[in-house]
C-alpha cells in the first residue's frame, strides 16, 4: 500500500442509489429516411450537376446516426450523377494528422468501405482571404478544388463561448474545414472574440468557395436525433441561431445546483471537444461561458477508445487515474491546447493509482466537515444523463425534483483487486 493510499484509507465512501431523469424524448424514428425526404425536396441538392466533384465534410463528434445520415447524403449526391468524396472537417483533432483524422472518421463508422466513396484526408490548406483584423481564413485544399462542398454537423451550445452562432454548421466551415491552420487562426485572438470570428470566417468561405448547403442536426437530451434540416449556405447565419436555441432547450442537465463531488466515468473527443461538456459539469475552460452546477471537486476515471488517446479536458478535473494517464497520447492532447490557445484542459489533474483512491481524494478535499454528508454524483459521461448515481445525502432532494425517479435500493461501492470500480 503506497503512502497516498494509506492517507486515503480512512475516508468513507457514501452509499449510492440510482436515479432516472425524464426529459423530452421526442425523436425521429427514422433519421436517415427523414434526411432522404428533406434532400429530395431541397433546391440546393438540385443544383448539383452530373460529373461534379462534391466534397462532403464530416467531423469528429460522436453524433447519433451520423454514419447512416452521411451515407444518405453521399447517395443523394451520387443519384444526381455527381462524384462525392469525404473530407474530415475537424480542425486539429485526430492528432492534427491526415491519417489520424481518417481514423477518427472510421471509428465513427464513416469509412471508404461503408460509404462507398473515397476519403481524401489531408492537412494541406489554402488561404482564401483575411478578416479585417488580419486573421487568415483557410480551407482544406482538396475541398477548395471541388465543384461543391456540403457539411454535416450537430448544432449545440459551445463549451467555451456564447454567441448567436456557437457549435454547428458555421463553426465546422470556419474551423473544421480549415484544418489545423484554420482552427489555429480562428483561436489566435482567444475565445473572447470567437463569437465574432466564427461567423465572419464562415461567411467569407461561403462567399469564396462553392459551399452548397449544410445538414444541421439537433439532438434531444438522450443523445437521439430529433431534428434534421437541410440549410442553404446563404441561409445558415439566419437559421442556425434558431436551431441553437432549440438545442439549448433540449440539453440534459445534472439535476442539482451544488455538488461536493462529481465523478465522470469517461471523457473523450467523441463526447465533447473538451472531453466532457462544461455545459453539463459547470467547469469551463474560459470565462466566456457559464451555466451548470457548482462542483467543488471533480474526478475523471477513464478515456474512451474513440478519443485515440486525446485526453483534452482532463486538466479541468481535479483528480484522475493512472489508467487514464497510461492511455493518453500527450502530443495529440497538447496539439488541442496549442491550436485552441486554451491550455488548462490539457494539463494533468492530480493522478491517483486507481478509481478508489481518486474518488476518496475528491471526498477528502471537498471542504466539508463530515465526509458522510458528501453530496456526490456519478455519471457515465456528459452525453448520457438519463440515469446517474447519487449519494444518499442527495436522496431527499432528488425526491422533490420533478422528472426524477428513484431506481432500486442503496448499495455500496465495489472495486476489483486493483482498486478499479467493477460496475
Amino acid at each position: 500500500m503506497n503512502t497516498l493510499t494509506q492517507m486515503l484509507a480512512p475516508i468513507p465512501l457514501p452509499p449510492m442509489i440510482r436515479i432516472r431523469q425524464s426529459f423530452d424524448a421526442s425523436r425521429l424514428e427514422d433519421p436517415a429516411g427523414e434526411l432522404r425526404r428533406k434532400l429530395a425536396d431541397s433546391p440546393e441538392l438540385a443544383r448539383i450537376q452530373p460529373g461534379q466533384q462534391i466534397a462532403v465534410v464530416a467531423g469528429s463528434r460522436g453524433i447519433a446516426n451520423l454514419a447512416a445520415m452521411t451515407k444518405e447524403l453521399v447517395e443523394a449526391i451520387r443519384a444526381r450523377g455527381a462524384e462525392p468524396f469525404l473530407v474530415p472537417g475537424m480542425g486539429s483533432h485526430g492528432g492534427a494528422t491526415a491519417e489520424g483524422q481518417q481514423r477518427v472518421l472510421e471509428h465513427l463508422g464513416i469509412s471508404e468501405a461503408s460509404m462507398g466513396v473515397p476519403i481524401r484526408s489531408s492537412m494541406d490548406v489554402v488561404e482564401v482571404d483575411r478578416l479585417e483584423n488580419g486573421l487568415p481564413v483557410y480551407a482544406d485544399a482538396l475541398a477548395a478544388q471541388a465543384d461543391g462542398i456540403v457539411v454535416i454537423n450537430r448544432i449545440k451550445p459551445h463549451t467555451a463561448f456564447r454567441g448567436r452562432i456557437e457549435s454547428g454548421l458555421m463553426k465546422m466551415i470556419a474551423i473544421g474545414l480549415g484544418k489545423q491552420k484554420g482552427a489555429e487562426a480562428c483561436h489566435q485572438l482567444g475565445f473572447k472574440y470567437m463569437a465574432e470570428n466564427v461567423p465572419k470566417m464562415a461567411n467569407i468561405l461561403i462567399q469564396k468557395l462553392p459551399i452548397l448547403f449544410g445538414v444541421g442536426i439537433v439532438e434531444n437530451a438522450y443523445d437521439q436525433t430529433c431534428r434534421i434540416e437541410v440549410v442553404a449556405a446563404a441561409e445558415m447565419e439566419a437559421r442556425e441561431p434558431e436551431l441553437l436555441e432549440e438545442a439549448k432547450s433540449r440539453m440534459p442537465r445534472i439535476p442539482f445546483e451544488q455538488l461536493d463531488v462529481l465523478i465522470i466515468d469517461y471523457i473523450g473527443k467523441n463526447i465533447s471537444g473538451d472531453g466532457m461538456d462544461p455545459n453539463i459539469t459547470g467547469r469551463y475552460p474560459t470565462p466566456y461561458a457559464h451555466g451548470g452546477p457548482d462542483v467543488s471537486k471533480m474526478v475523471v476515471l477513464d478515456l474512451t477508445a474513440e478519443s485515440h488517446g486525446n485526453a483534452n479536458g482532463v486538466g479541468t478535473a481535479d483528480f484522475t487515474t493512472r489508467r487514464l494517464v497510461d492511455k493518453t497520447d500527450w502530443p495529440a492532447t497538447y496539439a488541442n491546447g496549442l491550436t485552441s490557445t486554451v491550455c488548462a484542459p490539457t494539463k494533468m489533474a492530480t493522478v491517483l493509482e486507481n478509481d478508489r483512491d481518486a474518488i476518496k481524494a475528491a471526498i477528502k478535499t471537498c471542504n466539508i466537515l463530515d465526509y458522510t454528508t458528501c453530496r456526490l454524483a456519478r455519471i457515465r459521461d456528459t452525453l448520457h444523463l438519463g440515469e446517474l448515481e447519487i449519494s444518499l445525502p442527495l436522496l431527499e432532494e432528488a425526491r422533490r425534483i420533478t422528472g426524477v425517479e428513484i431506481v432500486g435500493v442503496p448499495y455500496e461501492w465495489t472495486f476489483d483487486a486493483d482498486g478499479y470500480l467493477t460496475k
